[in-house]
């Protein structure tokens, strides 16, 4: 896994720590409110933390407002594979009843926070694990699993199976909050099918494995030499052969667009965007966190939209 995001610093300051501390999901809470974290009394939300503002606003509309959501990461310039617990994110998981992770390497901070504080009763949801996913053979899994719509389906009923557990009074509601969650998944999932319908079997490429099980479903397939995108994503300097042969897919026209992880940019990524641009091939910017003032589903509507949006042109 990368150490680093490439607009990041490498080494984050105690400053930035207690700022993203502070930060939580795009329709949570501030994380800031220590009566937040409180133990969940007969008539008091359940406090539950996330690993990310994804996870957060997830687990916000299943919730509603019998929840109270603190999201660790949602500052867009902040690499959860690089994340460093702090007091304020240790105090929030030791009240925490419900603690949503990715998993699969994505945010091992959320299991070392856990290991070394004194909550040992929460239920834990790993997304990656709720998946079913496993690496394909001599291949390292795509962790980043909610781009996958079936998975975040699965993940909802988990969810809300959770907090039906931590809070039995309101389990009915938790159960229609995630099938109303779910339904709005569908059209999401015909829009995919749509374009598979009208573009599958196009080539593609992308700077990063994190749109992967999205372009997957559209039956795209992925022409990026994969030495680029591992590099990329564990922050290592591609080789200059390598990125000649991946600028060579949009000099040569063999790609109809970019996908592009927006937050880590770089100067080689920089280029692959450059060399895109130059050649009129669409760009499609994503992101690993909830856009400010979107919610998961208003999020993933706009990143399928501009997918196909891109392959028309």
């Amino acid at each position: 896994m990368r150490t680093s995001w490439s607009r990041h610093p490498a080494l984050i300051t105690a400053a930035s720590l207690a700022f993203v501390a502070g930060c939580s999901g795009s329709s949570d809470d501030s994380g800031g409110d220590s009566s937040a974290s409180e133990k969940k009394g007969s008539s008091s939300p359940v406090p539950v933390v996330a690993s990310t503002n994804v996870y957060g606003d997830i687990a916000q509309q299943i919730g509603a407002g019998k929840v109270k959501v603190t999201s660790v990461i949602s500052d867009p310039d902040q690499d959860p594979h690089s994340y460093e617990a702090n007091t304020q994110n240790q105090l929030a998981l030791s009240k925490a009843e419900v603690v949503i992770e990715n998993g699969g390497g994505y945010d091992d901070f959320i299991d070392r926070m856990l290991k070394s504080g004194d909550n040992a009763s929460p239920e834990l949801i790993n997304a990656v694990k709720v998946s079913g996913k496993k690496a394909p053979a001599g291949e390292e899994l795509n962790e980043h699993v909610w781009y996958d719509f079936p998975t975040v389906g699965k993940l909802a009923d988990r969810i809300a199976a959770a907090l039906s557990k931590a809070d039995p009074d309101h389990a009915s509601t938790f159960t229609k909050n995630a099938k109303a969650f779910k339904a709005k998944l569908k059209p999401l999932e015909a829009k995919e099918g749509k374009i598979k319908t009208d573009h599958g079997g196009e080539d593609v490429a992308i700077t990063e494995p994190v749109p992967l099980y999205l372009t997957e479903a559209s039956g795209l397939k992925n022409k990026t030499p994969d030495d680029f995108s591992e590099a990329i994503e564990e922050g290592d300097d591609v080789s200059p052969k390598t990125l000649q042969s991946t600028l060579s897919l949009f000099t040569g026209k063999k790609v109809k667009a970019l996908v592009y992880n927006d937050q880590t940019s770089g100067p080689q990524t920089e280029k692959v965007e450059q060399a895109a641009k130059k050649a009129g091939t669409p760009v499609v910017p994503v992101t690993e966190t909830l856009p400010k003032g979107k919610d998961y589903i208003a999020w993933m509507t706009a990143n399928v939209d501009a997918l196909s949006g891109a392959l028309a042109k």
